[in-house]
């Protein structure tokens, strides 16, 4: 009898058992079984992908502010960059890639804040950026205070990779110097007297004295310099000023929308017989420029002028992803900085120890959609493909194309050294 009592509890046990195990059984399948939630497959990569170790990249830029339409086009090409550069897969060396976005506001102390928001609460390895010269100047001591690598763009000042530069400073945009020489190319010859007008900080007045410098070796005089308030958008007493040096050429340099060039068309300085000379700017500013058909520049960027197959996917896929919209002046800056920081932790494995990545990057060439880039080791500077081009009227453009007159190679545009290595 005892023996039955034994082997029924044993019984009634072994069902409650199973009833456990099923009820279990069948909450799990109500998560990801059912129609809404089909079951979930895990493959041997995906669980490698999850334990992959993050490479984190801070976008610093002006999101916000006078140069947030630049800010915008360095994203899109830092984002389609890193596609490029990784095949879509973005990861590199068995490192995954992460970057997060902070708007400077384009202003130096909001740069220095989020700057060091990156470095020290994100923990990043390394620091892109940014729109403005000044932005970038204040934050080029954190990077050597916290040794991390900050790749610059698309800021030019001559300063970033002279006076003020360190050696965790490396450079895709091009500098002063490098416009400097494209747009003395274009105009400056013995005999030309030119005049200059540029804001009156430190993109102007770093690129003024690029421009002199260039344009005095080839022979020309620079007569006349003019600096404008840079929130201005009244310059008709800097114009006069040059109307009166009378020159034959002004030479005009100049970022954000607040440009010159209605109040030089309303105050008829080329009517005067001085002629205007300038970069080429982005797309929206070219769409003022109707009256400066004809003019002899130079530019950083169009998306028509580089032939290689990067840019080929790049405007292709700039269009896909942005309704149809072309990469702008800076869109293939920020895809460069994307392409040097993916073939730098390709060169050291993924290690992502500063010394190392110096080393590795440190006349490190790599492409880009404006053709290979190469950094200077004694500067870091990225010596870069400039063109010096003509404003013309082209079919299917609602606004003055940059055409090439000549493209000046890397070597041809390299600024001289000035951070005193």
């Amino acid at each position: 009898m005892r023996l039955k009592k034994t082997w029924l509890g044993f019984f009634i046990a072994l069902i409650a058992l199973l009833m456990l195990a099923a009820c279990n059984s069948s909450d799990t399948g109500s998560k990801e079984t059912s129609n809404e939630n089909p079951p979930k497959t895990t493959t041997p990569a995906a669980d490698e992908k999850k334990e992959l170790e993050v490479v984190k990249i801070g976008l610093l830029t002006s999101v916000t502010g006078a140069l947030e339409a630049y800010g915008a086009q360095t994203i899109k090409g830092f984002e389609l960059g890193l596609e490029f550069a990784t095949g879509g897969t973005m990861e590199v060396a068995g490192k995954r890639i992460e970057f997060i976005i902070e708007d400077t506001e384009t202003q130096p102390d909001v740069a220095v804040q989020k700057a060091t928001r990156l470095l020290e609460d994100h923990k990043v390895d390394f620091i892109v950026g940014s729109s403005s010269s000044g932005d970038t100047l204040a934050v080029l001591p954190l990077m050597e205070e916290y040794k991390k690598i900050m790749v610059v763009e698309p800021a030019v000042a001559d300063s970033i990779t002279g006076s003020n530069w360190n050696k965790y400073i490396f450079r895709t945009g091009r500098s002063s110097s490098q416009d400097a020489v494209a747009g003395a190319a274009a105009i400056a010859k013995p005999g030309v007297k030119i005049a200059t007008l540029a804001q009156d900080f430190a993109f102007g007045r770093d690129g003024v004295a690029a421009f002199k410098k260039a344009a005095e070796a080839l022979g020309a005089e620079l007569m006349h310099e003019e600096f404008a308030d840079p929130a201005g958008v009244d310059f008709s007493s800097n114009i006069q000023r040059i109307i009166n040096a009378k020159p034959d050429y002004l030479f005009v340099i100049w970022a954000g929308a607040n440009s010159p060039w209605g109040q030089l068309e309303d105050m008829r300085v080329q009517e005067r017989g001085i002629k205007l000379s300038t970069g080429a700017p982005d797309i929206a500013a070219l769409r003022t420029m109707e009256d400066m058909i004809g003019m002899e520049g130079f530019t950083v960027y169009h998306h028509s002028l580089p032939d290689n197959e990067v840019n080929d996917w790049l405007v292709a896929e700039h269009q896909k992803r942005h309704n149809g919209e072309m990469p702008d002046l800076f869109t293939p800056g920020g895809f460069a900085s994307a392409m040097a920081i993916v073939a730098a932790l390709e060169k050291t494995n993924g290690n992502l120890d500063t010394e190392t990545l110096i080393t590795a990057m440190e006349g490190m060439t790599f492409e880009t959609p404006k053709g290979p880039m190469t950094f200077r080791p004694e500067d870091h500077q990225a010596l870069q493909t400039m063109y010096a081009i003509r404003l013309e009227r082209k079919d299917g453009f609602d606004y003055p194309v940059p055409v090439l007159l000549r493209a000046l190679s890397p070597e041809e545009s390299a600024p001289a050294i000035m951070n005193n290595r």
